[in-house]
């Protein structure tokens, strides 16, 4: 193992990344060391490096998605050895700890958050997965939120049930329809025409333009004669909001709505739950993980998606967009995120 070295932010708002070195990993029980290939960029790291919060003490190392090289296992390790080609969600917002994100050459994470990659996809592509995996998940199948039946990794039985998935081509949105697919359930779902052709070939069956002056009529008209399951609401902004309560108020029902960030003006029927990391203290997207939720990360972190990975039946999109090498670039990922991309996650190879 080489020296580590990470981009630190060294104090709230800090701007640039300081590019130093850190401390050298050691796994705990539980804990996969990673040597790193690629890391994907979220809109939580602009946000908490804009407006600090959501950590205790710096100097920190931010970081939620990692893909690379497994270099060292810790007491207990069953389902990795040194070599294993990785995909992991860095868990560092969880504990709190530097050592767990994953903007750094050598980042430690949880097992449980680890899942292999095959030959047949690089590390970049694999890098945008993590995040949006616990996120989607946690949406879909807690109790408390959609409570769908968990994805298989071959030919789901129908369900029956339709579901809304607002913003099928960001990130998380196109993990959410392939996981619901996989759970056999039909989606509908948003995005801009030039992203049609690309969230149908994720298994979405219906698709409507969110910027067209119709699209709550439209979705009314579609949803109205299937078994309405709920919503995703992966952009969580005011327009996708007040869209969703105007859904649900044409369809005169309540239905569960998960979305990636709260809600501040709910109402009876319009009460969305968010499910994203770094939110509050509680970093539900982690939950997966975590009692009572523990049975969907084994599931989907041990099996389903390594299995789907390598049949193809999961597909790491949306596709990566590298716009840089080695962490010296990372901040400069960062604040091309901010300006905003469509159906790609920007990526810096490591």
């Amino acid at each position: 193992m080489g020296e580590n070295e990470a981009a630190w932010i060294t104090a709230p708002a800090a701007y640039p990344f300081t590019v130093n070195s850190a401390p050298k990993p050691k796994p705990g029980a539980g804990e996969v060391v990673i040597k790193n290939a690629a890391v994907a960029i979220n809109p939580v790291d602009w946000k908490i490096q804009s407006l600090g919060g959501y950590i205790n003490k710096y100097p920190f190392i931010l970081g939620e998605d990692a893909a690379g090289i497994v270099e060292d296992v810790g007491p207990g390790v069953s389902r990795f050895k040194k070599g294993h080609r990785v995909i992991a969600h860095c868990n560092g917002l969880m504990t709190q700890d530097p050592a767990n994100s994953s903007f750094q050459l050598y980042p430690v994470v949880t097992e449980a958050l680890v899942a292999e990659l095959p030959d047949s996809l690089t590390f970049e592509e694999g890098s945008v997965l993590p995040l949006a995996i616990s996120t989607a998940c946690a949406g879909l199948y807690q109790k408390d939120r959609l409570g769908l039946p968990l994805p298989v990794v071959d030919g789901a039985e129908p369900t029956g049930q339709t579901i809304v998935v607002w913003g099928g081509a960001s990130s998380v949105g196109a993990t959410v329809i392939q996981l619901a697919v996989a759970s056999g359930v039909t989606v509908l779902t948003t995005a801009s025409p030039a992203n049609h052709d690309f969230v149908k070939s994720l298994g979405a069956q219906i698709v409507f333009d969110y910027r067209s002056s119709d699209v709550v009529q439209d979705t009314v008209k579609a949803l109205a004669s299937t078994n309405f399951a709920g919503v995703y609401d992966a952009i969580s902004e005011d327009t996708s909001f007040k869209a969703i309560s105007a859904i649900l108020d044409g369809l005169n029902m309540t239905v569960n709505v998960a979305s990636v960030l709260p809600y501040d003006k709910p109402t009876e029927r319009f009460a969305p739950k968010y499910v994203n990391e770094a939110i509050s203290a509680t970093v539900l997207a982690y939950s997966i993980i975590q009692e009572p939720h523990s049975a969907i990360g084994e599931w989907i972190w041990g099996k389903y998606v390594p299995l789907a990975l390598a049949n193809g039946s999961f597909k790491a999109k949306p596709e990566p967009l590298v716009v840089g090498n080695g962490l010296k670039d990372i901040q400069k990922g960062l604040d091309v995120q901010k300006k905003g991309v469509s159906a790609k996650k920007v990526v810096i190879a490591i």
